[in-house]
């Protein structure tokens, strides 16, 4: 059995982590000892106590616990489940634990509505990603949600000391102790994995920390592609970005480059130097665009240098949102249904029906004018007095607004 099985607590107060719900006077703490146990999801990473939770939880209501995962249940597993409750067997209750129910489709998610709202089975599911988006939304409204929490080093550094000792290592270093607990990622399970190690591969002998370093996972980054963990650190790249951080920026960076995750990197870069720096630092898309250039034609571990300097360039530039606001006003415009006709000095030359009150394009070519400018009316009748763009507060755009002002004040003409 792996030493996370053999070392897996038998109450709560032997649970690492999760004070915020199981310390004493918190929510579900308080819901366990009550008895009462209701339908519940949990909600966080691998290897925080969510399985470990649902067995305590089973030992102290003498419920009869049966687990399902949602990677290989299928419906004919789940009304086993429902058959289990309605006889001998289901005396006492059934406390039915659906690991990764993200996985069930909606039909199989439906098929214990019923059940759980009647009370045939108390149902304790867990799952990785968030369950707002997962989880079919009448099953959420009949569970109440708990979200676990990735260990600090501090609240992992018990369970790996114990470990070892159950290994028969018990003269460890609290250095091994430190560098395990800090590489696992928030994950007990990794850190009593890599603890397990460090006893087979030392055979009896000193387990250093140059040892437990190598054998630390470097899975310890929680990354999944498709999932929550992938979308929450490309926000937290772009976000600190947009907030001038760049040593934030490049720790999240180099999470993407471990995980070789290149085309979101590059696409976030591109649409940062748009979104967040647009007019304020003109240059920053084309520095964008030729350092994600050279990323892509250098390939890892080389890719890493040109992305780093975007980053830098894009934390360090000024920052104005303008474009977006002034694209966005317009497109709510026109999606509102305000349109109108094109005024007919913007129009293709053509010929002017019968009824045409005024004959003729009548366009004024700027050019001809000094400054290369001539007032004249180019947004519809509808909307001629809109405004979607506004200069925002940074050198560059302060120098195009002072541009706009002289040509218009200098070299307008009224015809």
């Amino acid at each position: 059995m792996p030493l996370a099985d053999r070392i897996r607590p038998k109450n709560l107060d032997e649970l690492a982590g999760q004070t915020h719900l199981l310390a004493p006077g918190k929510p579900l703490r308080a819901i366990i000892e009550s008895g009462d146990v209701p339908n519940m999801i949990f909600y966080g990473s691998s290897g925080v106590g969510k399985t470990t939770l649902a067995d305590i939880i089973a030992d102290r209501t003498n419920m009869r616990l049966r687990k399902l995962n949602g990677t290989s249940a299928s419906t004919a597993d789940i009304k086993a489940v429902i058959a289990e409750s309605k006889s001998l067997l289901g005396y006492g209750g059934i406390l039915l634990y659906l690991d990764e129910i993200q996985y069930l489709n909606k039909k199989q998610q439906q098929s214990l509505l019923e059940h759980i709202e009647n009370g045939d089975v108390t149902m304790i599911a867990s799952t990785t990603e968030n369950p707002f988006f997962y989880v079919y939304g009448a099953i959420l409204s009949r569970c109440t949600v708990f979200e676990f929490k990735p260990l600090s080093p501090e609240e992992a550094a018990p369970a790996v000391r114990r470990g070892f000792a159950l290994s028969g290592a018990n003269d460890v270093s609290d250095e091994v102790i430190r560098v395990i607990a800090e590489g696992c990622g928030g994950d007990v399970r990794k850190a009593l994995n890599a603890a397990e190690l460090c006893v087979l591969t030392a055979s009896g002998g000193e387990i250093t920390a140059e040892t437990a370093r190598g054998l630390i996972q470097k899975s310890s980054m929680k990354y999944d592609r498709s999932g929550d963990e992938h979308y929450d650190i490309l926000s937290a790249f772009q976000k600190s970005v947009r907030g001038s951080d760049e040593n934030a920026a490049l720790h999240y960076l180099a999470r993407l480059i471990l995980a070789g995750d290149l085309p979101s990197i590059c696409r976030r870069l591109l649409v940062t130097a748009a979104e967040d720096i647009g007019p304020a630092y003109p240059n920053a898309i084309a520095i964008a665009k030729a350092c994600v250039d050279s990323a892509l034609q250098l390939g890892f571990p080389e890719a890493r240098i040109p992305l780093a300097e975007a980053v830098i360039v894009l934390c360090t530039a000024p920052k104005s949102n303008s474009a977006v606001i002034a694209i966005d006003g317009a497109i709510a415009d026109i999606e509102a249904g305000k349109t109108g006709e094109i005024p007919r000095q913007l129009q293709n030359k053509h010929c002017d029906g019968a009824g045409a009150a005024v004959k003729g394009q009548h366009y004024l070519y700027p050019h001809d004018y000094p400054n290369g400018y001539v007032k004249q009316q180019y947004l519809p009748d509808i909307l001629k007095d809109r405004v979607y763009y506004k200069f925002g507060d940074n050198k560059n755009e302060r120098a195009a607004r002072a541009y706009r002002e002289r040509i218009t004040g200098g070299g307008e003409r009224e015809l």
